[in-house]
């Protein structure tokens, strides 16, 4: 009996274990970790809409709808970003000088005039991949 206890224990913590690695695997996926050095990520986009025009960003700057920014829940504030639109391959480079966007399942808010750039106006939403060009 007391030989098949501790099998059942080393079984189980093996199964905790693995669960643990799977965890912490998906957990910085989630958040965005660096990995080799690239960061890449494809999600949802929407635009700014005028009613926050002028109001203050989070690093400080006026929300200025003309300028190539955006907004991310965790990126550095003051790196660039490349967005591409997945429907149109069309692409802008943008500031992240915001937090946001906080409806789930959209991934960063763009500016009017970056939105403009990718030619989603229209939709107000669309599929995008970022990469990181560089930090300020």
């Amino acid at each position: 009996m007391k030989g098949r206890g501790s099998s059942e224990m080393c079984v189980m913590e093996k199964k905790r274990m693995v669960f643990l690695f799977i965890a912490a695997v998906l957990l910085s996926l989630y958040i965005g970790l660096e990995i080799y050095g690239r960061y890449s990520m494809t999600g949802i986009a929407s635009w700014y809409d005028k009613r926050f025009l002028g109001e203050k960003t989070a690093s400080g700057e006026l929300l200025d709808p003309e300028k190539l920014t955006a907004a991310h829940r965790r990126l550095d504030l003051g790196i660039l970003v490349k967005v591409t639109n997945m429907k149109n391959n069309r692409a802008v480079i943008v500031k992240i000088n915001d937090r946001g966007p906080y409806i789930p399942g959209r991934i960063i808010d763009l500016s009017k005039a970056a939105a403009r750039e990718l030619d989603m106006l229209e939709d107000g939403l669309t599929s995008v991949c970022l990469e990181i060009i560089k930090s300020e």
